[in-house]
């Protein structure tokens, strides 16, 4: 859907610019947005770079299994079927570890890492699974105790504090978790309690 809303929405503001024969501020824009882009898509790449690198070196060392072996306990009420010490389990851990430190540009290959070993373990590798679904919910979610990223960009944009806004960070990112992990696990049941009745 959205593949279609973009580009309608992009073709609909050159039809409008040109109608109102304001191009040239279009023109202006694309060139400052796009410089910003690179500008920014520069600035954050030194950081993911980084945690990137520190997070490999932590899956080397066992450090990754030593968190997930400290998270084993409340990942088990969200994954069931989480087996501890597993590579899936470190994965999962080091991404949530990740997200909860505010490094969400170091948590998205973390992410896709985890999610390929449980799509691995999927009998229906086409359907996700429970887990896989609760997965997505909380790392979207993004639970974080110190926002670094949107800490760093308040900096470069001439923030006088910018962590300012940690009590605001953890109550909406606590209420986002909260709330999807709530919905999905009622999705879920009614989900299966209609498949158990149309058997």
């Amino acid at each position: 859907m959205m593949n279609i809303i973009w580009p309608a929405i992009i073709i609909f503001s050159f039809f409008a610019a040109a109608a109102l024969g304001n191009m040239s501020d279009v023109s202006a824009a694309l060139i400052e947005a796009g410089n910003s882009g690179v500008q920014l898509g520069i600035k954050l790449l030194g950081m993911l770079c980084l945690w990137s690198g520190l997070m490999r070196i932590a899956s080397y060392s066992g450090l990754t299994e030593k968190i997930g072996s400290l998270m084993y306990p409340v990942l088990k009420l969200i994954f069931p079927k989480l087996r501890k010490n597993s590579e899936v389990a470190g994965a999962v851990s080091m991404n949530l570890t990740a997200n909860i430190l505010g490094l969400g540009n170091a948590a998205t290959p973390l992410g896709i890492k985890a999610m390929k070993l449980m799509n691995q373990e999927n009998k229906n590798p086409l359907t996700a699974t429970d887990d896989m679904i609760f997965f997505v919910v909380m790392n979207t979610a993004a639970m974080h105790i110190i926002p670094t990223t949107v800490a760093m960009l308040r900096s470069q944009y001439g923030s006088t504090d910018p962590m300012e806004i940690m009590p605001a960070a953890w109550f909406n990112s606590f209420a986002a978790l909260a709330a999807g992990i709530t919905a999905a696990k009622i999705l879920s049941l009614c989900l299966r309690k209609k498949g158990e009745k149309t058997k």
